[in-house]
């Protein structure tokens, strides 16, 4: 389907313990990564931190429906081009008309067909990358992402970013000195990597606050894809294992399971075999109250959530 072979990230939201499951099932057994949000807000911050590429809404949800958090996406700049395709019981023309106007591209009734579920996916996530060309799918991701040559000199930057780099203090003289050196001498001892393959952590010297870059890919530009990371903030397994008393791996593991990766991908990120992987899972799910990933995923997004 994705003709970068990545697979692609979708976003379902609905209180329906029920629903979820067969969802994330569906959609799995299409190679697509999923992440899953319980209601509104949470939906908002999930999509803000990783930026799907598609959501699937389901319209009748407390506090905050699917109807106000789908405005509310498309009232964000670095969201508003996600095509939105709304789940509901609901089948009259009104609520029909009514989730359009709110920015969906399709609505989909309840009970959900697999099959046609995943046709219109299909559809929708074709044209949102015909009418994106590469450079705007990367600013609209947001978070703290920038790429750079293999000089160490910043090409692109998402605003975050910048506002990272000046909390630490590092100004525009010591990223073209002291940065672009750390990065070129970071990259010389480097493989390269394709889009969406992890690499390794580098923890920036000469500051007083402490950042990191986490390779990410490298782009269609060959350009250097790089994560801007704050020190000062525990990371997502980090809190994870704080919150939920979790071992080092089982937290390492629920952090991948809550960002829509596969057993067989966590095994790859955190070098392990996928049997591991299952092990460990088989530790979290008791420990979380929970007996599957989905219910699983949903626990480390509010927390995640939370910290945010």
């Amino acid at each position: 389907m994705n003709p970068s072979n990545k697979s692609d990230i979708v976003l379902v939201v609905d209180d329906s313990p029920d629903a979820l499951s067969l969802i994330h099932d569906t959609l799995e057994a299409a190679n697509m990564d999923v992440l899953v949000a319980l209601e509104g807000k949470q939906a908002l911050t999930i999509a803000r931190r990783i930026r799907p590429d598609i959501i699937l809404l389901d319209a009748m949800m407390p506090n905050m429906d699917g109807f106000e958090t789908c405005r509310a996406l498309k009232a964000e700049q670095s969201l508003a081009s996600i095509p939105v395709i709304f789940m509901t019981g609901l089948s009259d023309t009104d609520d029909i008309v009514r989730g359009l106007e709110a920015g969906g591209v399709d609505y989909l009734t309840k009970p959900i067909q697999p099959n046609e579920l995943i046709a219109r996916m299909r559809v929708h996530l074709s044209n949102a990358r015909l009418s994106n060309n590469a450079q705007s799918a990367l600013d609209s991701m947001g978070q703290y992402l920038m790429t750079t040559n293999y000089a160490g000199e910043i090409t692109w930057a998402t605003p975050q970013t910048y506002a990272l780099l000046a909390k630490a203090r590092a100004n525009s003289e010591w990223q073209s000195t002291q940065l672009a050196l750390q990065i070129r001498l970071w990259l010389a001892h480097q493989p390269p990597l394709p889009v969406g393959k992890l690499g390794n952590v580098l923890k920036l010297s000469g500051l007083d606050y402490p950042l990191a870059l986490k390779m990410m890919g490298v782009t269609e530009q060959k350009e250097v894809l790089l994560r801007l990371e704050d020190g000062d903030k525990l990371s997502g397994p980090a809190l994870l294992k704080q919150a939920l008393d979790l071992t080092d791996r089982e937290s390492e593991v629920l952090h991948w399971i809550a960002n829509g990766k596969t057993n067989r991908e966590i095994a790859e990120i955190l070098e392990m075999s996928p049997r591991t992987v299952n092990k460990h899972l088989e530790q979290i799910f008791p420990k979380l109250g929970v007996e599957n990933r989905t219910s699983a995923a949903g626990v480390a997004l509010r927390v995640l959530s939370a910290e945010r």
